[in-house]
């Protein structure tokens, strides 16, 4: 009995080492004797111990931080720009046998692709239309990286550091936008104010009452914001008998 307590032990332990287990996330490439027999998983994994070989691939979507690039738009303007890349593994043994690390060479062909797209549209664009930017970005990533079995699903340029005397630059001009805009809606202003006027004007020389129905508004609009000042109504006829007299006057001078 005591006898076969050593083998009993060897074999429980080769029975435990040959046993894997995966969760619903990860699959497992199997290589035996150096050949790939196939991506195993999830749950309860057995191998041949000595001749089995697993690694495990995680299938969860990835952040990848890609560090500050200098990159030198196609406007002449030197910035700094990094982004965050998003991608998953969907084939788990082209991921493991077409590149040696896929981490690393998404990685490193992120930052090469950020600097190209990024050096290739001008500085307004790539402030405005940075959507555009990263779905350009992404469409490259994604096409690269196929043959690796990884799809890139979203690109997003975090940061754009600008050099300072260009920050000042924008300052100016965004200032003087608004100077413009300002002065634009003044005038636009002044105007419908003034054509509001004509028309006003207009009215009054067809309809005389309009003026007399004009005056008494003005009287109780003074006559309220001023309470301390005593006002006296003149009649406008008073001022019409003034006018057609100092105009009578003047014909008769030049007569």
């Amino acid at each position: 009995m005591y006898s076969l307590l050593p083998a009993l032990v060897i074999l429980v332990l080769i029975v435990i080492s040959s046993l894997r287990v995966l969760n619903e996330y990860e699959r497992g490439v199997v290589f035996r004797l150096g050949r790939i027999i196939g991506a195993k998983g999830p749950g309860l994994i057995i191998l041949i111990p000595l001749v089995d070989k697993l690694t495990k691939v995680s299938l969860r979507i990835l952040t990848l931080d890609v560090p500050n690039q200098d990159v030198i738009t196609r406007d002449n303007v030197s910035v700094k720009v990094n982004a965050v890349v998003y991608f998953r593994v969907v084939d788990p043994i082209k991921a493991i046998i077409e590149v040696e690390d896929y981490m690393f060479a998404t990685s490193q062909l992120a930052q090469t692709t950020l600097r190209s797209v990024c050096g290739g549209v001008e500085l307004d664009e790539l402030l405005s239309h940075r959507d555009k930017v990263n779905s350009q970005i992404q469409t490259i990533l994604d096409l690269h990286t196929d043959p690796w079995g990884i799809k890139v699903s979203t690109v997003e340029v975090k940061y754009i550091d600008l050099p300072q005397d260009m920050q000042r630059a924008m300052a100016k001009q965004a200032e003087a936008e608004r100077e413009r805009r300002a002065k634009v809606i003044n005038a636009e202003g002044e105007y419908q104010a003034a054509d509001k006027l004509a028309q006003a004007a207009e009215i009054i020389g067809k309809h005389p009452q309009a003026l007399q129905l004009r005056y008494l508004q003005t009287l109780r609009e003074m006559s309220a914001e001023s309470k301390a000042s005593t006002v006296l109504p003149i009649p406008l006829d008073l001022f019409r008998l003034g006018l057609k007299a100092v105009r009578g006057e003047d014909g008769d001078d030049k007569a």
